[in-house]
């Protein structure tokens, strides 16, 4: 082997160590849609040439709903391809989400619910920190003219009013939350 490939192989693997070991451990939860497509059918769908070594692999188009980076002209968000095993264990569908899965949409601006909750029309939604005019004179002798306040949960309850809303235990290990729309 050459002096110089053999160098720069080494080289190459120092620096691809040095960023793994870089490599910090992230979790993430993404608004996203996905429909099933493989490998080959993306790099088609994005024009692009499959290289001979490409495995076919199942996977999915994921089209990311937060993303402001537009990068397909039939899109209106930025979107990629992803392994079918790695999707299906990152993402689940919103008809069938865990109670933090619904936290993450309330705090994203969606309102929730639960399949299993029997009030019509009830939902959940997150009410973030801020303040209000002072109304009584406790208020106004403590705050001054507004009154902060911490983020909550409010419920939109059955009886068409709002409450602030501690889930209950069952509520917490539900996994029938869904996002309302």
């Amino acid at each position: 082997m050459d002096l110089t490939i053999e160098l720069l192989e080494e080289y190459l693997m120092e620096i691809f160590i040095k960023r793994k070991k870089d490599m910090k451990e992230y979790i993430g939860t993404k608004r996203l849609k996905a429909t099933p497509m493989s490998r080959f059918e993306y790099n088609d769908y994005r024009g692009w040439k499959t290289p001979f070594d490409e495995n076919n692999d199942e996977g999915y188009l994921v089209e990311y709903l937060d993303s402001p980076n537009k990068n397909h002209e039939k899109h209106d968000n930025y979107i990629s391809w992803s392994p079918k095993e790695v999707f299906e264990e990152a993402y689940r569908e919103t008809e069938a989400m865990t109670f933090g899965l619904a936290i993450e949409a309330m705090k994203k601006g969606a309102k929730v619910s639960r399949l299993g909750w029997n009030g019509v029309g009830m939902y959940a939604y997150y009410v973030g920190p801020n303040s209000f005019p002072s109304l009584t004179e406790h208020a106004k002798k403590e705050f001054g003219e507004f009154t902060p306040y911490r983020a909550y949960l409010a419920l939109k309850t059955a009886q068409n009013d709002v409450a602030t809303w501690n889930p209950s235990t069952s509520d917490c290990l539900a996994e029938d939350w869904i996002i309302v729309i």
